[in-house]
Parts: structure tokens; C-alpha cells; sequence
């Protein structure tokens, strides 16, 4: 690399924070070693990315683009023109911004980015965070020159020779948790003699952990146990009004976590769905932690995520199906059983990558030279 070469680094990757925050992060970590490179990130109009990455302090340009939906709507009708329109627009932000390497984590407005590099001769790097990797990656992967993965045996979906375990890059602030257990307890008027649980549904929320957690919240209210929820915006209102006449001294409710290392730190228990970054924060953190698999996406992608911590005894699956039922109660009941969860805490921090961000740079380097 040379000292005094300003390098350009182009990102896209959004729509959901799985996509988000790891393109935010690999941008922190490349940016870290080359503090004058020029970074721009490209994502979808209208998504998360366009106001979350500004707020990471950086540039971003929106794409028309969004993804098939499942019946026949409008936007279907409108998605050949928006690809059409986001292929033209991507090969002309990647002729004028001139990066040296272009990164893709996924999400809507990947495809078109990587596409172009790939006609313009730009070297190409996908981030591929899931165990079951999607068909745009898939597809693109016969272009990129890397792919890095966070999980074995991903010679089933791209070229051996292109894959680097690297891990799934995720925010620094969750390491070193228990120093910050007291500070967030207080943050959030807890009582550190309490236990707390922690209910996540991703970026966009959940809506069957938000009505499993409804469904059991007179037995989290008589247990007495310190609860942090985020519903996501979505829910929030609707869940407000469902427990508006309960007491909830010692629960916490909100649309959105910003502050998740506070959140992960005031926490004995995570319930989440499973996620590829939820999965790699909960590794790193070294959390006992109860997953409820989405069955909402492509390929069933976050089953065969949870599985592979299952299966190292790092974590509880419950079924999508069987939520409103069991997950309350294995929750309480896991609560209660220090052994059970001074276990799982073991087996799931060993499965953490703290220096994945890191990894990737060292990637995009290797490509620049």
C-alpha cells in the first residue's frame, strides 16, 4: 500500500441491519488503517441505510431498487425498470467515484453495484453473513475476487478458491461487556440483584416474538424479572396498547435499541431471532441465548444459522410455530438455571470473531495491491 494514495472504497449493501451495520462496520475498520480514504456507500431508497449510514458519518447514494414481493403489486410491475434504472445509475457512480475496490454485504441495491464493477473491471469483494448464502451473492460470486463468510462449508455455494473465513463484522462496543454491566443497569433503572432478559426482533422487529412476549407478560410481570423489549417501530404503538393496563414497574419497552451494548450488558438472557449480525453479536457478547428462526426468508437461511449453534450446545431454538406457547416459560426457565446458562454463555463466546472488520480490511488491501 502507498503512504501517501488516497483510496476510494465503495460499499453497498442495506435494507435490513444485517446488510447495514457490517458494511458500516468494515467502513470503520478500513477507514481506522487509511484514515484519507474515500468511502461511498450506495443502498435503496426509502431503507434504513439512507439515514443510518449518514449518522456513521458517511456519504450515501440511494438506488431506485427494492425486491420482488410474493403477490402481484405494483412495485412487481415496477421492477424492471427500477433495475434497469439502478443498473444505469451504478455503472455511472462507479465510472465517476473510481474506487479501487467495491464491497457488497447484500441487500437490494447490492446486485446493481456489483454488477457494474464487474462490467467496468473493478475488483469486487462480497460479505456474506448468512450459513445458507442468497442467490444474489450466488450469482455474483463468479465476478467478485473474494468472499469472505462467517460459517463453514461454504464451498457448496461459491469457488473454494475466492473464500476467506473471516467472520461477520459487528460493532466493537460489545466487547468487554461486564464492565459496563453496572453503568447499564442503572442506565435503564434497574436493580443489579435482578436478573434481566432482553427481547430483540431485529432491525424491523418480530411480530410472533411480540406476541409470544404479550401472551406470557402476566408471568414476567409476577416473576419479577427486569425486561428490556424492543418491539420495532412497527409494533411499538399497537404493543403499547396491549399492556397499557399492566404493571410495568420493572419492564422497559421501546421501537429501537441505539445503545446495544448497554442493552447486551444489563442482560442474564437474549431472546432473538437468528439472524446472521444478531448471531455474531450474540457470539461475541457470550450470551445464553433462546432464537426463534424467522420464517419469513429466503431458503429458511436463519434455521440453518441457529442450527449451527445448536448443534455446539450454544443456544435454544424454539420454532417460529411454538413461540406463543413455550418461549416465555423456557425463558423464565432458563432465567432460573445458572448452570444451564453459565453453559450456553461458554460454548456461544467461543464461536465469536472480534477481529472480523478487521479481516475484511486486510481483503480489500490485499485486492488494492
Amino acid at each position: 500500500m502507498t503512504a501517501d494514495r488516497i483510496y476510494r472504497l465503495m460499499i453497498s449493501g442495506g435494507g435490513t441491519g444485517g446488510h447495514v451495520f457490517p458494511a458500516i462496520a468494515i467502513a470503520h475498520a478500513f477507514r481506522e488503517r487509511h484514515p484519507r480514504a474515500e468511502i461511498l456507500f450506495v443502498g435503496a431508497e426509502g431503507r434504513m441505510e439512507m439515514t443510518t449510514v449518514p449518522n456513521a458519518g458517511y456519504k450515501i447514494v440511494g438506488l431506485w431498487i427494492s425486491g420482488l414481493q410474493r403477490r402481484l403489486t405494483l412495485s412487481n410491475l415496477l421492477f424492471p425498470f427500477k433495475l434497469l434504472s439502478s443498473l444505469l445509475k451504478a455503472r455511472k457512480l462507479v465510472k465517476s467515484f473510481r474506487p479501487d475496490v467495491v464491497v457488497g454485504t447484500g441487500g437490494f441495491a447490492s446486485g446493481p453495484v456489483m454488477m457494474a464493477a464487474a462490467q467496468l473491471d473493478v475488483p469486487s469483494l462480497i460479505q456474506e453473513q448468512n450459513s445458507y448464502a442468497g442467490l444474489t451473492n450466488k450469482r455474483l460470486a463468479a465476478k467478485a475476487k473474494r468472499v469472505c463468510v462467517a460459517y463453514p462449508g461454504m464451498e457448496k455455494f461459491f469457488p473454494k478458491d475466492k473464500i476467506v473465513m473471516t467472520g461477520n463484522p459487528v460493532r466493537k462496543d460489545i466487547i468487554g461487556l461486564n464492565e459496563k454491566k453496572a453503568t447499564a443497569l442503572s442506565k435503564y433503572g434497574f436493580e443489579s440483584g435482578k436478573r434481566t432478559l432482553l427481547i430483540l426482533g431485529g432491525s424491523l422487529g418480530a411480530r410472533t416474538i411480540n406476541e409470544s412476549v404479550i401472551a406470557g407478560i402476566d408471568a414476567l410481570i409476577q416473576s419479577r424479572i427486569q425486561v428490556i423489549w424492543q418491539t420495532g417501530k412497527s409494533y411499538f404503538q399497537s404493543v403499547k396498547e396491549q399492556v397499557a393496563d399492566k404493571d410495568l414497574q420493572w419492564i422497559r419497552i421501546s421501537d429501537f435499541v441505539t445503545q446495544m451494548d448497554q442493552a447486551y450488558a444489563s442482560a442474564d438472557v437474549v431472546i432473538s431471532r437468528a439472524g446472521a449480525l444478531s448471531i455474531s453479536e450474540l457470539c461475541l457478547a457470550g450470551l445464553p441465548s433462546i432464537l426463534i428462526p424467522s420464517p419469513n426468508v429466503v431458503d429458511d437461511h436463519q434455521t440453518k444459522n441457529a442450527m449451527a449453534l445448536v448443534e455446539k450446545e450454544a443456544a435454544i431454538l424454539i420454532r417460529d410455530e411454538q413461540a406463543k406457547e413455550k418461549l416465555i416459560a423456557q425463558a423464565l426457565e432458563l432465567l432460573d438455571d445458572e448452570t444451564r446458562r453459565a453453559q450456553l454463555s461458554r460454548s456461544i463466546a467461543t464461536l465469536g470473531r472480534p477481529n472480523a472488520a478487521v479481516h475484511i480490511a486486510e481483503e480489500i488491501e490485499r485486492l488494492i495491491k
